[in-house]
Formats: structure tokens, sequence, C-alpha cells
């Protein structure tokens, strides 16, 4: 089968830093389906593994933690799937990724793809939606309503770096699930537009102070008090900004890799801290690994309701090493907007 794969560590402007390969097609067994992949996205996750981690001697690394496409073949534990069924997930941070044509991965991490989507507006939202609604509910706890309710709470949640691929569905989950205020981080006009499109009620600019601009919008609108923080990006940046703005007890979720934080600065207002890695439950076969199953199945749900849209940016064309360079480098430069995708081989 065709794959894009690396071998050791190099920067992205390496002529072999990731190659067009072939590779043995695999054979399901147990729980896994065996997915013939039709469209993939790219994700941060890409970047660190490829920077950090080479592969074992003699062989490839394959990258990729996002995709749609059909169920082949199936192990004889399968009980949620049927081959013919098209397929969205973000898989398994441990086993080879969906850079390839065909992929195994665990049928209780996988959801039946959005009917209302293509393939390519899909896979821009499995790895996404799952952090997003793990950092909103599992973590930071928010109160649900359902759908588009109207009903509004007390509870406003401060969301930095809103305009990635994290940031853009986790907007539109808190809008359509939730009653709090959102006010959202974004610096130029391209990615304002696109935080409020996606549901931010207020935007503010995270070059410039927090404090101030925050503040101001309590004073004019009558807000309350910051409850809720979800740290996209920069997380020690901004973290005693966090400090000053949230009222007691209130809630602190990242999915970024900050060096230290003082978390002793928490304790005079009782906040709390939380740390997203939607690769936890897999990683360590936890008991409850078919929540993001069922996570992905109500995402769907959401989607083909009319609820929510795809945050895909930018496709840049067929799953190739030469475009998934491309993908690299356009996220390494920190300016995407929405999601990166590819499709097709």
């Amino acid at each position: 089968m065709k794959a894009i794969g690396y071998q050791q560590l190099s920067p992205i402007s390496a002529p072999n830093d990731l190659m067009d390969i072939e590779l043995p097609q695999p054979v399901a067994t147990g729980r896994d389906l065996l997915v013939k992949v039709y469209a993939i996205a790219v994700n941060p996750v890409d970047l660190k593994v490829r920077q950090g981690a080479a592969a074992e001697p003699g062989l490839h690394k394959v990258l990729g933690w996002d995709a749609v496409g059909e169920v082949v073949a199936m192990g004889d534990g399968v009980t949620l799937f049927q081959p013919g069924d098209r397929v969205y997930y973000a898989g398994d941070l441990t086993r080879p990724g969906s850079n390839a044509e065909y992929q195994l991965v665990d049928e209780r991490l996988v959801g039946h793809k959005p009917s209302s989507l293509s393939d390519a507006e899909a896979a821009a939202l499995p790895l996404t939606s799952i952090t997003a609604w793990e950092l909103l509910f599992e973590h930071l706890q928010l109160a649900r309503t359902e759908p588009n309710s109207g009903q509004k709470s007390d509870e406003v949640l401060l969301v930095v770096g809103a305009a990635g691929g994290v940031g853009s569905i986790l907007l539109q989950l808190a809008k359509v699930l939730t009653g709090a205020t959102i006010i959202a981080t974004a610096s130029r006009e391209a990615s304002r537009n696109w935080v409020s499109q996606l549901g931010a009620d207020y935007v503010v600019d995270h070059r410039q102070p927090l404090k101030p601009q925050i503040d101001a919008l309590i004073d004019q609108h009558g807000l309350g008090p910051v409850t809720h923080v979800a740290s996209l990006h920069a997380t020690e940046d901004y973290f005693d900004a966090y400090i000053d703005l949230l009222t007691p007890f209130g809630r602190i979720g990242i999915i970024d890799d900050p060096e230290a934080l003082d978390i002793m600065k928490l304790k005079s207002k009782s906040l709390s801290l939380h740390t997203e890695f939607m690769f936890a439950r897999s990683m360590h076969q936890a008991r409850d690994m078919d929540a993001q199953h069922r996570l992905l199945e109500r995402v769907a749900q959401l989607i083909d309701q009319g609820h929510i849209r795809t945050t895909l940016g930018k496709k840049l064309g067929k799953i190739t090493a030469a475009n998934l360079r491309a993908a690299h480098v356009e996220l390494e430069s920190g300016r995407a907007v929405g999601k990166l995708v590819l499709e097709g081989f």
C-alpha cells in the first residue's frame, strides 16, 4: 500500500524528511477495523512526533491522527460497524497513523462519518472534536444544555488561541451546548472574523494585555467575571492573567505543553488546573475507551442536524509526501486558520 513516512529526525526542509513509500497492507484482528483511507487532516501532534520521535532502525514512522475512510475488513471482536461503513476517527498515538492507504484502528475510537459532509470536510473534525469535548465537559465541566436552547448561564468562558483547529470546534460546541458567554482571542482580521462566525460573543486581542480588555467588556456589557479558561496556546505567557481574571473556584483547561507553571499561584482563589490529552484513553487502554466512539457519534448528529459546521480551512491536494510537507510548513508558521486537509492517493 502507498504511505508517507520518515526514518530520521530532520527539519521539514530536508529532502528525505517525509517520503512516499510502500508498506504491507495490515490485517484486522480483535476489535480492529481495517479502514481504506480517503482523507486526512494535519495537526500539531504530527509536528511534535516528527520533530521528536525517530522511526525504529530500518523502519518508517507513519504519522496522521485524523482520517475519514471506509471499513473494508474487521476483526472477529467488532460489534459497532459493518464492512462498507464510512467512518471518521483520530485513532491511537501509539500505532501507525493515517498517512497511508489502509489503517488499523480500534472500533471504540471510531464514529460513523457525518452523512452531510464530504470526506474532506469530515476529516477536519475528529481529533479536535474529541479534544474540545473532553476539555469543555469532562475537565472544565461547563453545564450542558440542549442544542441551541437559548438558555443562558452565569458562566463566562475565555478561549485563548481560538482560531486554530481545536478552538474552531470548541467555540461551536460551547455555543450550541452551553449557555456560557464566550470571549475568544484573535489578533488578525481574518481570525477575528473566523471566531466570530463560529460562536464567540466577544473577541479580544491576545497580543495586548487581556485583563484591561476583558474588564472593559465587563463594564460595558455587564458580564460576570470569567469562570472558565480554555488555554489552547502559549499557556505560560497568559497564566498570570488567567489567575487575575478568574473568579474563585474557576477552572483552567490546557492542551499545550508549558515547561513550567507555578501551580501554587492558584491556591488563593482555589482555582483548578486541568490538562487535556485526547490520546490518554487509547494510550492507556482505559476501561471507557468507547467514550470516544459515543462522542464522535454525538458530534456527527449535531453536524447532520445543522448545529455545527466543518472546521476545514484549506485543502492541499492529494495525500503525497510533497503535499504533506507543505501542510507541515504551513502549520509550523502558526498562521493556519481552521484545519488543513488532504484527500485521495
